[in-house]
């Protein structure tokens, strides 16, 4: 299946549009392909491969977090119509304000009103502050129902997490391949020459925030393998991470675009135009991207360092992501 959708990341790659990419796809009988090609860093030796960790940025989201506040509602711990206010009861003295009564489904689906970004890593002190500074700071919040793609609301999403499990998110069990701040920088793929912090960025978080908050929060900071990514969807498709009741709660639409943090297929999709209509998908900043085709019974990964050196360049990762899961898709014999 992979062969068309090789060649298509191998011109990227080779066109100098992006530096490195690794591609995959899953079946649910466990069998896989793999390609990789590029290089993990432009001034460095190192080819990529289906272990070389890439910086997820905001497939956090859907890899880590919604599966894990899934698991607090398995445990009886949590329900997704609970509000805010039920686990970070310190939010209950903005007083008229909305935020402590929105629910964590509302925050998952990026219709809780939140902003979509703000500048937290400009507001100086260590993470354990600044995390309580999240909490104590008077968030606009517009109305329920528009969507607005959130990373506040799965920054709030991380720290409901924390209170709940009682540690960091940096201690929470992870599926082999995957991690939070590398050990071993080398093995990532870098990303950008950061003006902030003045150097190229290489197995440290290229998010901003999180990188401030500790280089792990619920909506960036993950780092994935496309041989990790892989085996881990996998799984989660076969119903072997969440409950079957629990899954299909995911995989549910809850509005025309999204079901439970997942994008669902709609004009223009990342995914591109030949998924089917099963499909959950969602991309990261950085450059990566999982697709998972439940009609068809196939995920794929693309993996790509595509903000390396800077973002501020066109790479055409739209454009890439669509015609590689259209030649995906076109190769499904069924």
């Amino acid at each position: 299946m992979l062969e068309q959708a090789a060649q298509i990341a191998r011109d990227a790659v080779e066109s100098g549009r992006i530096p490195g990419a690794a591609l995959g796809v899953v079946h649910l009988d466990g069998s896989t392909e793999m390609f990789c090609a590029g290089v993990k860093h432009l001034h460095k030796p190192g080819a990529v491969d289906p272990d070389t960790l890439f910086d997820l940025a905001s497939l956090t989201k859907v890899l880590f977090t919604v599966p894990q506040i899934l698991r607090l509602v398995e445990e009886g711990l949590a329900d997704l119509d609970d509000p805010l206010s039920r686990f970070l009861p310190e939010m209950a003295w903005m007083q008229g304000s909305e935020l402590p009564r929105r629910t964590l489904r509302q925050l998952l689906t990026h219709v809780s009103g939140l902003p979509a970004w703000e500048a937290i890593y400009t507001w100086g002190g260590e993470a354990h502050t600044l995390k309580h500074r999240v909490l104590q700071h008077r968030w606009e919040v517009g109305p329920v129902g528009a969507h607005l793609y959130s990373d506040i609301g799965y920054i709030l999403l991380g720290l409901v997490l924390e209170r709940v499990r009682g540690q960091n998110l940096t201690r929470f069990a992870l599926p082999e391949g995957f991690c939070f701040n590398p050990t071993h920088p080398d093995d990532c793929a870098a990303t950008e020459q950061d003006p902030w912090r003045g150097r190229i960025l290489q197995g440290e978080v290229h998010d901003e925030n999180c990188f401030a908050l500790g280089g792990a929060t619920g909506h960036a900071g993950l780092f994935g393998s496309l041989r990790g990514i892989l085996a881990y969807v996998h799984r989660l498709m076969k119903g072997e991470v969440l409950s079957p009741a629990a899954l299909a709660e995911m995989r549910r639409p809850q509005h025309a675009e999204r079901a439970l943090g997942w994008l669902i297929p709609y004009p223009p999709y990342s995914g591109g135009s030949l998924c089917s209509r099963q499909t959950l998908g969602h991309t990261g900043f950085t450059g990566t991207g999982v697709w998972m085709d439940f009609e068809r019974g196939y995920a794929w990964v693309l993996l790509t360092n595509r903000v390396h050196p800077s973002r501020h360049r066109e790479t055409g990762i739209l454009e890439l992501r669509r015609a590689v899961g259209n030649a995906i898709a076109a190769a499904w014999k069924g």
